[in-house]
């Protein structure tokens, strides 16, 4: 039984937006949130961009982007695409050409910036290729690079003129018969960003993709989203997601996962329930943590672990979990095994043998409910 069926004020009551597809993954509709990110390497290295592409791939990335900035790109984009276990995105700014290439080197969908794309008739030109080559395409409106005309009538970026821009470029593709689209209203400042959100989602029907963009680092990047995004997603608005991170990209797929499991809106994986730890712990929590997150990286079976210094909250929160572990003294602790009191183990054999359990649990699951990473 899901627990929101019974613990109503955990539901979140997603806005209805129409589905479309990227490549084979479902955008909007009851389709889960997809995770995207967004290669950093040179496109036309296409080696090292297909090296990006699957380990982001191997993290949990639904979606990749990649930039097209130039014809060479556009003819590496071709293979980057063959070898892709996911749908790409291609990037494309200032140049349609870049974009009619795109679909034609195969992309799963066409990124556009109505502040940089060009005229009308230009993009009217991208809507005829990606028809022609089965690609959806986002409306990528960002505060950073507004049209001209809308910096001018409002003065300075602003909601307002970010939701103008987004309706005016979907006024295109509509009034052209091309309705296989999703938008994002991007702003690196999280009022902005979030008050523009709001504003789209009550404007259109389209699925919308959620950013916080240019977010920062890793650790300043991760805050600004969790609370931007994490807000959006709370209120039920958005339908993929991205994570702006100067980070490697595989770590803005992890993050982006972290914080849909926190909302329970995406399960994968192994999550870790554990004490910041203090001078009660019985063992080095912290390194504990540090060594389980990275031993257990290859667990894609959605479960619970619960890694707790002493016996304050350790049997508690042992109780909700798959598989537990709290600290007791004497160099050992109890092990917990679906939420019951199970066996002690010394500490200095504990890793090895949590990574054992969480495996022998993880498989005990999948056989239960094969499928992974399902949508609440």
């Amino acid at each position: 039984m899901s627990l929101n069926s019974v613990r109503p004020w955990r539901n979140i009551y997603r806005r209805k937006s129409r589905q479309i597809y990227v490549g084979n993954v479902p955008v909007g509709g009851d389709a889960p949130i997809s995770v995207q990110t967004m290669t950093n390497t040179l496109t036309t290295d296409a080696a090292a961009t297909i090296a990006q592409v699957l380990a982001a791939a191997e993290a949990g990335a639904d979606i990749v982007r990649v930039s097209v900035p130039d014809e060479s790109s556009a003819k590496a984009l071709r293979e980057i695409v063959k070898e892709s276990p996911v749908p790409i995105v291609a990037d494309i700014h200032f140049h349609y050409k870049r974009g009619i290439e795109a679909a034609e080197a195969g992309a799963a969908c066409l990124r556009i910036n109505p502040g940089n794309i060009g005229s009308e008739a230009r993009v009217r030109e991208v809507i005829k290729a990606a028809r022609d080559h089965n690609c959806s395409m986002r409306i990528g409106v960002n505060a950073g690079s507004l049209e001209k005309h809308l910096l001018e009538k409002y003065g300075e970026p602003c909601p307002e003129a970010m939701l103008e821009s987004g309706l005016d470029h979907i006024k295109i593709l509509q009034d052209n018969d091309f309705h296989e689209f999703k938008i994002s209203v991007k702003a690196s400042d999280v009022f902005l960003a979030a008050a523009a959100y709001q504003a789209l989602a009550e404007a259109t029907d389209a699925p919308i993709h959620l950013g916080i963009t240019e977010a920062g680092g890793l650790t300043t990047g991760t805050i600004k989203s969790a609370i931007g995004l994490g807000n959006l997603l709370w209120m039920g608005i958005g339908d993929t997601i991205r994570v702006s991170l100067s980070a490697d990209p595989v770590q803005e797929v992890k993050v982006g996962y972290e914080i849909l499991k926190s909302l329970g809106l995406r399960h994968r994986g192994v999550n870790i329930i554990s004490c910041p730890s203090c001078a009660r712990q019985g063992f080095d929590v912290i390194k504990t943590v540090e060594t389980l997150e990275r031993r257990l990286e290859h667990i894609k079976t959605p479960m619970s672990l619960s890694i707790i210094g002493c016996v304050v909250n350790g049997p508690g929160e042992a109780l909700m979990t798959d598989v537990g572990f709290t600290g007791g003294g004497a160099g050992h602790g109890m092990v917990y095994w679906a939420g019951k009191q199970d066996h002690r183990i010394d500490n200095d054999k504990m890793v090895d043998h949590i990574v054992e359990l969480v495996e022998k649990k993880a498989e005990e699951l999948k056989a239960i409910e094969p499928q992974v990473d399902a949508a609440e």
